[in-house]
């Protein structure tokens, strides 16, 4: 465990910290239940600050104390640098960063090639690619501070180019949403990149697939649960010094070993 310690009004001593974007619901707010049950402090980011107190004020109803809002927006490059600026005051190092949040875009349908706007590329593009790149850079710092430092890149099946061009993947038929698909492939191949320049130090790197999960990202669509989505993540951010990096993984696509092609 990091013997480092978070400076805290409370003083209380917690080894591991976490920023999780996009959690103040659904699968993030799952995923900050299941590591505050770990030990960790969490750093319970949301876009708007009222939703972000609200998911905080439940989470201490449940009994955990370790946690605090941060308002952030990944899509605001002055939000991001706040975000940073606050969590410094409070500790001199974070040992997980995980990028939850995401954005669908148009509709629930596939997203034909032909018919999507410029405009909506560019707004699914800048939550899902361009504020995850602004919220790494942003908090690098605090990250190479960690013993053992992890980032998750929350992303999906539907990323993958190898299961997107073959026939006999269950959703080839369905799953082509060209602008989510493809914001999710721009996340894959920037995890890869980010992974190899940090290749010689202890970073584990990866992207995770929580699965089709029921939430109101869907509509409720999905067949899995919160509970089993987070799990996914938290796996991830829990992995040793001997664990992977640089991989994908989709639980849900491949039980046996979790690890999916590119």
């Amino acid at each position: 465990m990091n013997s480092k310690k978070l400076k805290q009004n409370n003083t209380e001593n917690v080894s591991k910290s976490v920023l999780i974007t996009g959690a103040n619901k659904s699968i993030g707010f799952e995923t900050a239940k299941q590591l505050l049950q770990q030990g960790f402090f969490v750093y319970l980011g949301s876009r708007n600050l009222e939703n972000g107190l609200k998911a905080v004020e439940q989470l201490k109803k449940e009994g955990f104390n370790n946690i605090d809002t941060v308002q952030i927006d990944v899509t605001n490059d002055e939000s991001v640098k706040s975000a940073r600026a606050e969590i410094g005051k409070k500790t001199d190092v974070l040992d997980v960063l995980i990028n939850n949040a995401g954005i669908y875009g148009v509709g629930i349908e596939p997203q034909n090639p032909l018919n999507v706007t410029i405009n909506e590329f560019k707004k699914v593009y800048d939550t899902n690619i361009y504020g995850v790149v602004r919220t790494t850079q942003a908090f690098i710092d605090l990250l190479r501070k960690s013993i053992e430092p992890k980032i998750v890149n929350v992303s999906s099946s539907v990323g993958s180019l190898s299961l997107q061009s073959d026939p006999n993947w269950p959703f080839y038929d369905f799953a082509k949403f060209a602008v989510y698909a493809s914001s999710k492939s721009a996340l894959n191949m920037y995890t890869i990149t980010l992974a190899h320049e940090l290749r010689d130090t202890a970073f584990k790197i990866n992207v995770v697939d929580p699965g089709y999960t029921k939430t109101d990202f869907n509509n409720h669509q999905g067949t899995g649960t919160v509970e089993e989505a987070a799990k996914r993540i938290v796996k991830y951010a829990l992995i040793g010094n001997n664990g992977p990096t640089g991989k994908y993984f989709s639980e849900e696509t491949n039980p046996e070993t979790g690890e999916i092609p590119w």
